[in-house]
């Protein structure tokens, strides 16, 4: 909290977007530092954030997916911030609530979209991608070395049942796994399916390429990941403008930076970890407009 929302350096007169509003957080945190004339917007594509809703006028909550960021600022004739902040990931609250099914901990449907308006959940992956697709997103989003194996039990252990809850999956993984490694893949395992139900890699990208459009020089990008496949997109980007390590040229071959990083990666302090034990594996990394 505290790094990020200095990471922001806020203007009391600047536009600022919170694009994972989730329980509210950040979005305060930045209120307090806006003066009467200050605007803030958010976004989060899962309805049950709105009992976060902060009752303040300089604050608008905006019920959509953040990949969608030009659009709804446009509609507010908002054309330029002072900065955004996004914080990857799951929030606590989707966590804690075992009826969403992103837990490995608590036993819930497989569900794990972060937006249940979408058609797309969980146990439609576990039960109706092939061997060959499952073994793509757990190679790929899980960064599996053993995703063939994990692919091929789920396959036939769902020709006599169906994979229904989130103990059932890990019920019938658990005699592949060695005992000291259970948890860590498992977490990777959940990792991989939800990214692929909620098509998170794809969002971030598509909302990383618009933050140039609308933060202003000198503004700032402040974004928070929590593994490898987010933090690599988020690192090139604010390096190279691109998620491929290509720097954009114009039409004259200069290059083109759309932004500088302000200090160095910052992991979590000892302190931090003490009380906040979720946070063992977030980066956050700031970028400035230039």
């Amino acid at each position: 909290m505290k790094e990020s929302i200095e990471g922001l350096n806020i203007n009391p007169l600047g536009v600022y977007v919170d694009v994972t509003f989730g329980g509210g957080g950040h979005s305060r945190a930045i209120l307090n530092k806006l003066s009467s004339k200050g605007k803030l917007f958010a976004f989060d594509q899962d309805d049950s954030a709105s009992i976060n809703l902060i009752d303040d006028s300089r604050f608008k909550l905006i019920s959509t997916n953040f990949s969608n960021l030009k659009k709804h600022l446009n509609l507010y004739d908002v054309n330029q911030i002072s900065g955004l902040i996004a914080d990857f990931g799951v929030s606590s609250y989707q966590f804690d609530k075992k009826e969403r099914g992103f837990s490995i901990r608590l036993n819930g449907p497989l569900d794990m979209r972060m937006d249940i308006k979408n058609k797309l959940n969980a146990k439609e992956i576990v039960n109706a991608y092939n061997e060959k697709k499952l073994t793509s997103i757990f190679k790929n989003y899980g960064e599996l070395s053993r995703a063939r194996i994990y692919s091929k039990r789920i396959v036939q252990s769902r020709r006599k049942k169906k994979i229904i809850s989130t103990k059932d999956l890990q019920n019938l993984l658990e005699s592949i796994i060695p005992k000291q490694k259970f948890n860590k893949e498992m977490a990777k395992i959940f990792q991989a399916i939800r990214i692929e139900v909620n098509k998170e890699l794809d969002a971030i990208k598509i909302l990383l390429l618009q933050t140039p459009d609308f933060i202003a020089k000198g503004g700032r990008l402040v974004c928070i990941s929590y593994h490898s496949l987010e933090d690599r997109l988020v690192k090139n980007f604010m390096r190279y403008g691109s998620f491929d390590e290509n720097v954009n040229v114009d039409f004259y071959g200069n290059k083109f930076f759309p932004y500088k990083k302000i200090g160095h990666l910052i992991t979590p302090s000892e302190k931090e970890l003490i009380n906040n034990k979720r946070s063992r594996s977030a980066k956050l990394r700031i970028a400035e407009r230039i």
